[in-house]
């Protein structure tokens, strides 16, 4: 419903007429090279994973890690998070390693590549302060934010209470699915190859924020942004993922709030929200619905 309220938003900022024009005239050398930034990044996540799993004993084999990738991100369009779970299940049925593993060492992903886009964050902060305490600021009460960050600890904590003592048999699963969780996330403190997954974690974020950059340069009016337009307008875009479905309306919106900052018209804001988001889409589902068929096919073979 987010999803759909927000399409609506964005599309009254601009006419149909305009932003088909935009489709137009856009440079598809540049869109094509955000394309193949956003597919290597992609690929480096599937590979990564494969340092996550050698740790716990079980050997991922690379084209079930990239068709399972490209699976999660096809599902998340349907269930917010679902793909996660996907994930972990095609894993789980193709590799034989418990779902809760195998869904450990996606958070730990998680965990690293929230350490990364933290450090943009910083560093973008660094560049234009002034600019980000406005846009916040304007937009969310911090006492607000801080009483629901308390709340919210305290029931965690509750929560915690009662499946650590309870001798329940549903705190009894809680206990063994936390557990192989936890071993999830800590094969990454156990595996051989820490600076490859360093490597890959850098690697990927790096994709993505040059697929962001190059596709600004299909539009004219977006060609000539400055560094500090572009983070805010990545992080922006970034976190409007989690806000819909695979950042459907969402997207759009979030990239002319963050450009609307720099004075930048609505027009080609929107216009450039729409082509990203529709070239990587397209993207994921092509390659996501081909890995789903694909999926039990190659592994019957094998």
């Amino acid at each position: 419903m987010l999803g759909v309220l927000l399409v609506w938003y964005s599309l009254s900022k601009i006419s149909i007429e305009d932003l088909i024009t935009y489709f137009k005239n856009a440079n598809y050398n540049y869109i094509s090279l955000g394309l193949f930034f956003g597919l290597l990044s992609h690929l480096s996540r599937a590979y990564r994973w494969k340092y996550m799993i050698e740790p716990m004993g079980y050997t991922l084999r690379l084209p079930n890690s990239i068709m399972a990738v490209f699976a999660t991100y096809l599902v998340n369009y349907t269930i917010p998070r679902a793909g996660e779970i996907t994930r972990a299940t095609i894993l789980a049925n193709y590799e034989g390693v418990p779902f809760e593993k195998g869904f450990g060492t996606i958070v730990a992903e998680r965990i690293a590549d929230m350490v990364v886009m933290l450090g943009i964050i910083t560093v973008t902060l660094f560049l234009e302060f002034d600019f980000i305490y406005q846009f916040f600021s304007e937009r969310f009460d911090p006492y607000k934010i801080g009483v629901g960050i308390i709340a919210l600890l305290v029931l965690v904590a509750l929560c915690f209470l009662f499946v650590k003592k309870s001798q329940s048999k549903f705190a009894t699963k809680i206990r063994a699915f936390v557990s192989g969780l936890v071993e999830g996330i800590l094969s990454i403190f156990k595996m051989k190859h820490k600076w490859a997954f360093i490597f890959h974690t850098l690697f990927i974020w790096g994709m993505y924020v040059l697929m962001f950059y190059v596709t600004t340069l299909a539009i004219p009016e977006t060609s000539n942004l400055s560094l500090a337009a572009i983070l805010i307008g990545f992080i922006s875009a970034s976190f409007s993922v989690a806000a819909t479905n695979g950042g459907i309306g969402s997207y759009p919106v979030a990239v002319y709030a963050a450009f609307s900052i720099f004075a930048i018209a609505k027009e080609p804001s929107i216009a450039f929200g729409w082509i990203m988001w529709s070239s990587q889409t397209f993207m994921i589902i092509v390659l996501g619905g081909l890995s789903l068929i694909y999926l039990p096919i190659y592994n019957r073979i094998k």
